[in-house]
């Protein structure tokens, strides 16, 4: 037997005892030894150490593992229960410096704030006395030393700390002092433990989810809020679901004192979705009574504590939002798309806010790089607010240099442009020309989906290069398309749909005609979809009988009114019967739909998507569009219904002042 062998013989008999710990509860909740069998991670050193025992039997215990990245081998005799605990060469021996020496002492915390790793830290906590809160603020300051590394370099420090001697005498020292710890200290070493990456079965973090279950009246509100934020990102245990529960009654109890927005917010999002409406009223109630003291942070934090709850308070939004709104500029970039992520969430809108930011990133777009503003432009697009000041200032900035476009920034581009509709006004050609160049550019790496995706958002945009359509109309691509199946065939069929009828009408100049194969285009839109009644009651009430048609299909795609319609044949001084042909001179179609407030930007009548394409194609096939909002139908009274589509559909009759014609 080799010196070394005898060595680790000897530290593996130091470490196995039987004494009971706090994890080892008389419930069966608390049966936290399992027997498993895993292979060490490939970051884990498989060296000497960690070989079996000969003649022992082997239980393979998580200490401090995580799942199968880290792992280790506790060796238990089958006879004897007697074996010592480990008693630890720094941890639990005399201090190397006298306590009589309070300059050795003193510098504890002043050293443990310079560790820049988690071996620093546990390198300095040998060199000095355990007490219960330096055992905890060492597994604080382990975790801190990592938040601000590079994933690879985290990775690196976290291997070297989980092979430090040190980890393992630190965690079982943890283990030890875990019921002698203040709450706080308490709440802050769960909380290091689990972002650590310990695993959340192993013995170190159910005994202290045991004892912080058993100690939790005892939790003031930082505490709590501090156990709160660890308990977002922990997995569903006996334990950890006990503890939880435990957390949400004592923030009931706790609520009136509470002073802090910073807490109150850690603890809102604890509370979660699940929470009862009348808890979630309480909680706003209790917000808005602090809301004189929110700070920028604050309010940026409340809307997305909100959007966790899915609790959209109208009041607290608009106190933060108009905070938020008067120092947009003091405002980091990924907060700001977290704040707009949040509404989206909570299915609301806020023009003043979104207008804020337009203008101020759209002022300072310098500062932006690309990834940035299309990151920004598509959490609006998401949000269907058009951003007018950003979108030209980006058009702008791509006219002149699109060479610096990836493939995934033009088809995020385009489909922000083509769904929101705006109106590029003087910067139109050479925004599309120049990402045309960048689309050619990737045409041979371009997988057909995302070729057709292109090609459908140019045609959107009234634009038809030629050498897109024709490498997506070649039958190799539209075979690989037609190839995928699934739930995403259907909308690869309603996109070669709309680009065939965008070749049709719009007869765009190529080199030579480009058409989709009938084949590829797939079935028609179905003609069974509903209409609006209380729009068609009223217009049977302003028609004469036989001059309106209802549910008219165009061209076989488009259902007029999306889902709801009437045709109407008018001429300059009554209305006739529509014929076949829609050719007369004297004859003027007119198509009214109902749509709803998705089909329009955000706070305009500017159509967008789907239904600006429509109105267009409706434009060429002769007929007048006149669209109204449904909820602008419901809130008017019958005679206000009549009175306003009067309006719209006859356009020399004078027009109330408050109402706007919506048209192409």
């Amino acid at each position: 037997m080799t010196a070394r062998t005898a060595e680790v013989l000897l530290g593996w008999a130091l470490r196995i005892c039987n004494h009971r710990r706090p994890w080892q509860h008389r419930g069966p909740q608390m049966l936290m030894i399992e027997s498993f069998d895993r292979g060490l991670s490939h970051i884990w050193s498989t060296g000497p150490s960690h070989r079996p025992l000969a003649g022992l039997a082997i239980y393979k215990v998580r200490y401090y593992s995580q799942g199968k990245t880290y792992g280790q081998d506790v060796v238990e005799r089958k006879q004897g229960n007697s074996i010592q605990t480990q008693s630890s060469g720094t941890w639990s021996s005399p201090s190397r410096t006298s306590p009589d020496q309070p300059a050795k002492r003193v510098p504890f915390y002043d050293q443990l704030r310079e560790c820049g790793s988690p071996s620093d830290v546990l390198d300095l906590a040998g060199q000095y006395t355990a007490t219960h809160r330096r055992v905890s603020n060492c597994l604080t300051r382990c975790w801190e030393s990592t938040k601000k590394m590079s994933e690879e370099q985290r990775r690196y420090e976290l291997r070297i700390m989980f092979e430090h001697a040190g980890f393992e005498e630190l965690l079982q020292r943890t283990m030890q002092d875990a019921r002698h710890m203040r709450s706080e200290d308490l709440a802050y070493s769960l909380l290091a433990t689990v972002k650590l990456g310990v695993s959340q079965s192993s013995r170190v973090v159910q005994t202290l989810l045991r004892v912080c279950q058993e100690n939790l009246n005892e939790f003031d509100e930082k505490s709590l809020s501090v156990l709160a934020s660890c308990l977002e990102h922990l997995e569903s245990s006996p334990n950890g679901d006990a503890l939880k529960e435990g957390v949400r009654l004592m923030i009931e109890a706790l609520l009136p004192s509470i002073q802090n927005v910073m807490s109150l917010q850690t603890l809102m999002r604890h509370m979660g979705r699940d929470t009862p409406v009348d808890i979630k009223k309480k909680l706003e109630r209790k917000a808005l009574s602090l809301a004189d003291q929110f700070t920028l942070p604050n309010s940026q934090y409340m809307i997305t504590t909100l959007a966790s709850m899915g609790f959209c308070s109208k009041p607290l939004l608009a106190v933060c939002s108009r905070k938020i709104a008067e120092h947009v500029h003091g405002v980091p970039f990924h907060r700001l798309v977290s704040v707009l992520r949040a509404y989206k969430e909570l299915h609301s809108r806020d023009v003043a806010l979104f207008t804020a930011i337009s203008d101020y990133v759209a002022s300072s777009i310098t500062m932006w790089n690309n990834k940035q503003v299309i990151l920004f432009l598509s959490a609006f697009e998401d949000l269907a607010f058009c951003p007018t000041a950003m979108l030209d200032a980006f058009a702008e900035r791509v006219t002149k240099n699109p060479d610096a476009l990836g493939l995934k920034d033009v088809l995020s581009v385009l489909k922000t442009y083509s769904s929101l509709n705006h109106n590029l006004q003087g910067y139109r050609e050479p925004f599309l020309e120049g990402v045309t160049h960048v689309v050619v550019s990737y045409l041979p790496k371009m997988a057909a989906s995302e070729l057709l995706k292109v090609v459908y958002c140019l045609c959107l945009l009234g634009h038809f290069p030629a050498a897109p359509l024709e490498q997506l109309l070649q039958k190799e691509t539209l075979e690989e398309i037609s190839a995928r199946g699934g739930r995403l065939q259907k909308g690869m069929e309603k996109k070669l749909q709309i680009v065939d009828l965008c070749l049709r009408l719009d007869r765009p100049s190529l080199p030579k005609p480009l058409t989709v194969p009938p084949e590829a285009l797939g079935s028609p839109a179905p003609n069974d979809l509903s209409i609006n009644p209380g729009l068609s009651m009223t217009l049977q009430s302003i028609a004469q009988e036989g001059l309106l048609q209802e549910g008219v299909m165009v061209e076989d795609l488009y259902f007029i009114g999306n889902s709801q319609c009437v045709v109407f044949n008018v001429d300059l001084h009554s209305m006739r019967l529509l014929g076949e042909k829609h050719t007369g001179l004297d004859m003027n179609l007119i198509a009214v739909f109902c749509a709803p407030p998705s089909s329009f930007c955000y706070g305009t009548s500017r159509p967008r998507g789907n239904l600006a394409i429509k109105l267009r194609h409706l434009t060429v096939l002769g007929y007048t569009p006149v669209v109204v909002l449904e909820h602008e139908l419901d809130n008017l009274s019958e005679e206000e219904r009549t009175e306003l589509l009067k309006t719209r559909i006859f356009p020399e009759q004078e027009r109330p002042a408050n109402v706007e014609q919506m048209t192409d």
